[in-house]
């Protein structure tokens, strides 16, 4: 068992893009205030999968999967796949200190560390255990982000091949890489809004994600099997 996402062939992202405001704190604002406060201008989602999010700016492209949060509501740690990339021409170098995870209550969570990870012990092993069942692609990279790479913040101490840890993974836009991060919530997973913030060198990306009650996960599926429809019917009229 590895902690690592193994890396898939890039899936082309589906029609449905969805202009995201920027969100400076848990408070929404709006799109075009967004744009001027925040630089790398506007984010872009895109949503393939219930609980895959793909957010991009003119400087950085994540995409996160988080099935396994969704089902971990009431425990301490919170386990998110990630995908990383940049735009062409562009570089970074993101260290574990980049990312944080923002509270339905507006509280940030900064990643856990990997001697946080060790002292969790069965914990995590469990948590991993559970990913490598129900895990969701996040392989929705942009076409020119093809050479797969790992986002190596942690380690599973328990495997026989202990896989090198990094403190920090260095992107372009060639680079494909994926990972799994760790945040330990002394308040536990509770339903409502999170944030995955990814701290690029000029701007800072912010990945929404809600922690949905069964009723709203129902509802959730139903509006993104519309969407894509609506998807598909646009794409048709624009070849005709």
């Amino acid at each position: 068992m590895k902690n690592n996402v193994p890396f898939r062939k890039p899936l082309a992202l589906p029609a449905l893009v969805i202009a995201l405001m920027i969100i400076p704190s848990a408070r929404p604002v709006m799109a075009q205030e967004a744009a001027a406060a925040q630089p790398g201008g506007q984010q872009r989602l895109s949503i393939p999968g219930s609980f895959v999010r793909v957010v991009s700016n003119d400087e950085g492209y994540v995409i996160l999967g988080y099935s396994v949060a969704n089902a971990s509501v009431g425990q301490e740690w919170m386990l998110l796949e990630v995908g990383l990339t940049t735009q062409p021409q562009v570089k970074a170098t993101l260290t574990r200190h980049d990312f944080a995870v923002i509270m339905p209550d507006g509280k940030t969570v900064t990643m856990a560390t990997q001697q946080e990870y060790n002292a969790a012990g069965g914990k995590l092993r469990a948590l991993n255990a559970r990913a490598n069942i129900q895990r969701q692609s996040i392989s929705y990279f942009p076409p020119w982000a093809k050479d797969a790479c790992r986002v190596g913040f942690f380690s599973d101490t328990s495997q026989k091949v202990r896989m090198m840890t990094y403190d920090q993974v260095s992107l372009d836009y060639r680079r494909a890489c994926v990972g799994r991060l760790y945040f330990h919530l002394p308040e536990k997973i509770q339903y409502g809004q999170y944030y995955l913030q990814v701290k690029f060198p000029g701007s800072t990306i912010r990945v929404p994600f809600r922690i949905m009650t069964k009723e709203e996960l129902k509802q959730a599926k139903e509006k993104l099997k519309e969407l894509q429809k609506q998807a598909k019917e646009k794409a048709k009229e624009e070849k005709k």
